[in-house]
């Protein structure tokens, strides 16, 4: 399914739970909603989380930078030739790796740079830099598209929010949210593994993303999700 779709999929009907089950929609409530609605997707470069993260300007900077530090490495003399043309070879051909490759490695120097300098933002850095160092090396519906990931990541702002005066329904918001994405993941011919090793499949076959099929489960599901916002935020 498509982020967009995810968005407004997992969104509305987190916020439409919880006002129906009587919880406060705040606002980093709200925030969490949204985030949880593409965390999933992490694990895949081009999904639209990860797009909005590392635009492709971020990426033009990265292969000008190693191009730039492989010409600094050829005549800075740190390595005597011919290792100095090998070592000015090797940064500066990382520039020349695919999309995908450069967003990972986009990813795992952001998460290096809030281990490193982003102590002020604890505890949210480190779970930021965990989440891309996992995200970096897993492969797409894999462990992210899991059930051991909805409880990991729903006991990770239980325990961080204990401490936030408006911080209670976190954790509601975020694991809802999450566990939605993989449900509706779950309608895709690919479906998703909730808990492997356990070779069980979930997929509902309903549709194939990118198709003329699948473009209107979504839109189905969306208009569905349109209404129930309307519902509860409006006419209740």
């Amino acid at each position: 399914m498509m982020g967009k779709s995810h968005l407004v999929i997992s969104t509305g009907v987190t916020l439409s739970a919880m006002s129906l089950l009587g919880h406060a929609i705040t606002l980093p409530a709200v925030a969490v909603a949204v985030v949880s609605s593409l965390l999933p997707d992490i694990d895949e470069p081009n999904s639209m989380l990860v797009r909005k993260a590392v635009p492709e300007f971020l990426l033009r900077i990265l292969q000008v930078s190693l191009i730039g530090a492989g010409i600094y490495l050829y005549f800075a003399g740190i390595a005597e030739p011919p290792w100095n043309i090998a070592l000015a070879l090797l940064v500066g051909s990382v520039s020349f790796l695919p999309s995908r490759r450069l967003r990972h490695l986009v990813m795992l120097l952001i998460a290096l740079a809030l281990f490193a300098f982003a102590d002020a933002y604890d505890p949210w850095n480190y779970i930021a830099a965990c989440v891309l160092v996992v995200a970096s090396i897993v492969p797409h519906r894999g462990i992210t598209h899991t059930l051991y990931a909805v409880a990991g990541w729903g006991a990770l702002l239980y325990f961080v929010s204990l401490d936030m005066n408006d911080g209670g329904s976190l954790w509601i918001a975020g694991s809802l949210s999450y566990g939605l994405h993989l449900l509706a993941d779950s309608l895709t011919q690919r479906g998703i593994t909730p808990l492997p090793p356990i070779p069980f499949k979930l997929r509902l076959k309903l549709m194939s993303t990118g198709t003329k099929k699948g473009n209107a489960v979504e839109k189905v599901c969306v208009m569905l999700t349109l209404a129930l916002v309307l519902y509860v935020f409006v006419l209740v």
